[in-house]
Order: C-alpha cells, then sequence, then structure tokens
C-alpha cells in the first residue's frame, strides 16, 4: 500500500530516468527516502529506511 502523500516532500527525478521509465525520489525525514513512479504521482511513494537506500545508491554506484 503506498504512503501517504506528505506535501513537504521535494520530488526529483532521477537522472537516469527516461519518457517511459520515470522515477522520482525525495529525501525523507530520519534519512529515509521516499520513491514514486513520476507517471502516477497519484498513487502514492514507498517509504525506503535510510540503510536501504544507501544500500541501493551504493551498489548502483559501482554497477
Amino acid at each position: 500500500m503506498p504512503a501517504t502523500e506528505d506535501p513537504q516532500l521535494a520530488f526529483r527525478k532521477s537522472s537516469y530516468s527516461n519518457p517511459s521509465n520515470c522515477v522520482e525520489f525525495a529525501d525523507a525525514p530520519g534519512g529515509n527516502a521516499a520513491v514514486r513512479d513520476s507517471q502516477n504521482p497519484e498513487l502514492g511513494h514507498l517509504d525506503v529506511p535510510g540503510s536501504e537506500w544507501r544500500a541501493l545508491l551504493g551498489a548502483v554506484r559501482q554497477s
């Protein structure tokens, strides 16, 4: 189930996104991240724990 939208989240588009596959993310309280599909923002976002977000970013940077 998607998280309730928070109007204070400032979503930005991933630099890896393209017109057919768009991901947006925002810094969330406590070092966490919020991730959503930019083509369907009304569906809400997923809350990602900070440790998991850092692990994902680290893996992407190494690839």
